[in-house]
């Protein structure tokens, strides 16, 4: 497709392109797209991903379903027919050239992400506030696959009361409340993000949890040494960039005894990359600099550090996570309507029901990966 081109021919052009993909411009199909401004068209081939999604912000085109939409699109692979964005392409570059995720740059992301509003992630999130993939095994119900999931780590990691647990970005404090709560072990939280801590501290009051402001390449420090029994990153590794993911299994190394075990919980995306801009759009408006490791980047990073005990991938649970807090989120609008505008609210509904249509066409995945430290003596048994 020519950007260049009159505005009939392209029109034509991404008619054509979607009609691939088996969606209809004006149809009446839960996942056809009613366009409303004939600006779409050459908005959409000039900036791609962030023409479509801000076109859809700005109310230029709507579409029943958006979910099913997103599933059309990747499920035909049509994001790989356009041609790429010389954008794309820089973002490569400077992924190659520069650590997109210093210290400063990376506290500077999460704030962008985390610090929108605690009343905004409150409207879709469960009790345990947990902004990851649930493990809708045997329930459809959002607080009771949290819930599962929050019990598969502690499993997975065999925690018990003596233990001393490490959660390295910890969110808003469910996991540790969730661990102290139930099991009865020490749990000691990190975070850059002052409003997420903020919010935890009060969350986990009453509970055997320390939480800190501190970036994870701190735990390099002495004090640290071998001072936790079990590690856990949950939907952490996703902000911090290629080039840092050796560093944090080091530092990762460095402070977990012998014998612990670590989990990494975390998107994972089919192929590996070095941009930090696939999509432009997500980049933009919702994670910063964010990028999914490859199953591949995992196992180069943890290689001579960690032995990989147990893979499993329940990507497959993310598409009903993701349907659940967009339907949280269009039910408790009317409560926080008044702190956001209606171009914010499309802007959630397609950031939630594009990443659930992805999930649900495996343009996506959703690993956790259990390992002990290299030279560990104890073997390891897989929990489901």
């Amino acid at each position: 497709m020519n950007p260049s081109g009159n505005l009939s021919g392209i029109k034509n052009d991404l008619v054509e392109l979607l009609r691939s993909a088996d969606i209809r411009v004006d149809g009446d199909r839960p996942w056809d797209i009613q366009v409303h401004n004939e600006g779409f068209y050459t908005r959409v081939v000039r900036e791609l991903t962030v023409g479509l999604g801000e076109s859809y912000m700005d109310g230029w085109w709507d579409c029943e379903n958006l979910d099913q939409f997103f599933y059309h699109i990747l499920s035909s692979h049509l994001d790989e027919k356009v041609k790429r964005n010389p954008s794309i392409i820089f973002s490569h570059v400077l992924g190659r050239l520069v650590n997109i995720q210093s210290k400063v740059r990376l506290k500077k992301g999460i704030a962008e992400t985390y610090d929108k509003g605690i009343d905004l992630y409150m409207s879709f999130l469960d009790p345990y506030n947990q902004y990851t993939c649930g493990y809708f095994k045997d329930t459809d119900d959002l607080a009771k696959a949290q819930e599962l999931k929050l019990d598969l780590v502690c499993r997975k990691l065999s925690i018990s009361r003596q233990d001393h647990v490490l959660d390295i970005g910890c969110g808003w404090g469910g996991f540790a409340k969730f661990a102290s709560g139930r099991i009865g072990c020490k749990v000691t939280g990190i975070s850059i993000s002052r409003q997420q801590l903020e919010y935890a501290r009060k969350f986990c009051s009453g509970h055997d949890v320390e939480l800190l402001e501190m970036d994870y390449r701190d735990l390099m420090q002495e004090q640290f040494r071998s001072k936790f029994d079990k590690i856990v990153v949950v939907g952490m590794i996703e902000h911090i960039g290629y080039k840092n993911y050796r560093r944090l299994m080091k530092a990762i190394s460095h402070c977990l005894k012998p014998e612990g075990l670590f989990l990494l919980h975390t998107i994972g995306s089919n192929v590996s990359t070095t941009s930090t801009e696939t999509n432009l759009w997500l980049t933009k408006y919702i994670f910063p600099h964010g990028m999914t490791p490859s199953m591949k980047q995992i196992s180069a990073a943890s290689e001579n550090i960690f032995i990989i005990e147990d893979v499993q991938n329940f990507g497959k649970y993310y598409d009903p996570t993701l349907m659940a807090w967009a339907d949280n989120f269009e039910k408790n609008w009317e409560s926080i309507k008044s702190l956001y505008d209606e171009r914010f609210r499309r802007m959630w509904r397609y950031y939630l029901l594009s990443c659930a249509g992805a999930m649900r066409a495996r343009h996506d995945q959703l690993w956790q990966v259990v390992f002990t430290k290299k030279g560990a003596e104890k073997m390891y048994h897989s929990v489901r």
